[in-house]
C-alpha cells in the first residue's frame, strides 16, 4: 500500500479517444489506510453503482382503469459493486482505509467502524474537449465539471483533462468475498458496499435542497417541457 505510487502495478498508459465513454478513462478514488491523501485504486475489473426508488400510481374510484398521478416515494441507499484482483499487500479493505490484510488485524465486516467515501472521474476524451466542450456555457463548465486530480499537462489541450466526478459518501460494506479456484490461480475478490449520499463533489451539499434546479421545470422559461405540466 506505501509503495503505491512506486509500483509497476499502478502505472498508466494511454487510452483511445472517443466520443463513447470508455471503462478506461473511469477512475475510481478512495484514501487507502497509511495514506492522507485519496489515491487511485487499482486493477478494478469491474465498478459499477445503482439506485432506486418506487412510483406509486394514483388512481380515483369511479374514473375506470386510468391513472391520475405518479407519486416517486423516497429513495433507496445507492448500491456499490466492485471486483478487483487481490494483491498480497493490497485487497479492497486496505484501500478504502482500514488496516487489513498485510497492514493489520482487520479481516471481518464485524471490524470496520467507520465509513469510507469512493470519488469516481470520468475523464473526458480529448476529441470532445476540443470540439463540443468549448461549445459549452462557461457557467455549466465550472458547476458540472472539475479538473482532474491525476491527470499531469501533456495533452493536446494544453492543460489539465476535465472529468465529471461522482462522490459517493458514507459508504459501508454489505459483502465482501474472495474467491480462490484451482482451475484459476488470479485470486479475485468481490465488494458490496451502501452509500448514504452521491453528489458531483464540486456542489457544496447544502445546494442539493428543495430549490435544486434539475431540469424539465415548466415554470424555467423552456418551453419544451411544459407539456407535461399543462396536461396534469
Amino acid at each position: 500500500m506505501r509503495t503505491q505510487d512506486k509500483s509497476y502495478i499502478y502505472y498508466k498508459g494511454a487510452s483511445p479517444n472517443t466520443r463513447v465513454a470508455l471503462s478506461q478513462k473511469n477512475k475510481i478514488y478512495s484514501k487507502p489506510y497509511g495514506s492522507s491523501k485519496i489515491l487511485q485504486i487499482g486493477v478494478v475489473s469491474s465498478f459499477s453503482y445503482n439506485e432506486s426508488r418506487n412510483i406509486s400510481p394514483v388512481r380515483g374510484v369511479g374514473f375506470g382503469d386510468r391513472l391520475q398521478d405518479l407519486v416517486p416515494s423516497v429513495t433507496e441507499p445507492v448500491n456499490i459493486s466492485m471486483n478487483r484482483t487481490l494483491l498480497y499487500t493490497s485487497s479492497i479493505a486496505q484501500e478504502v482505509g482500514y488496516k487489513g490484510g498485510s497492514d493489520g488485524i482487520v479481516r471481518s465486516l464485524r471490524h470496520h467502524k467507520w465509513p469510507f467515501d469512493i470519488r469516481s472521474e470520468l475523464v473526458f476524451s480529448e476529441l470532445v474537449m476540443n470540439t463540443d466542450y468549448n461549445d459549452m456555457d462557461p457557467s455549466f463548465k465550472s458547476k458540472s465539471f472539475a479538473t482532474d486530480s491525476d491527470q499531469m499537462a501533456g495533452n493536446n489541450i494544453g492543460g489539465g483533462v476535465l472529468a465529471i466526478i461522482t462522490m459517493l459518501h458514507t459508504c459501508w460494506f454489505s459483502s465482501l468475498s474472495v474467491n480462490f479456484t484451482s482451475d484459476n490461480s488470479t485470486v479475485a475478490e468481490d465488494a458490496n458496499a451502501v452509500a448514504m449520499d452521491i453528489t458531483d463533489g464540486v456542489t457544496s451539499i447544502i445546494e442539493y435542497n428543495d430549490l435544486l434546479e434539475s431540469g424539465n421545470n415548466p415554470f424555467n422559461g423552456d418551453k419544451a417541457y411544459a407539456g407535461w405540466y399543462k396536461q396534469s
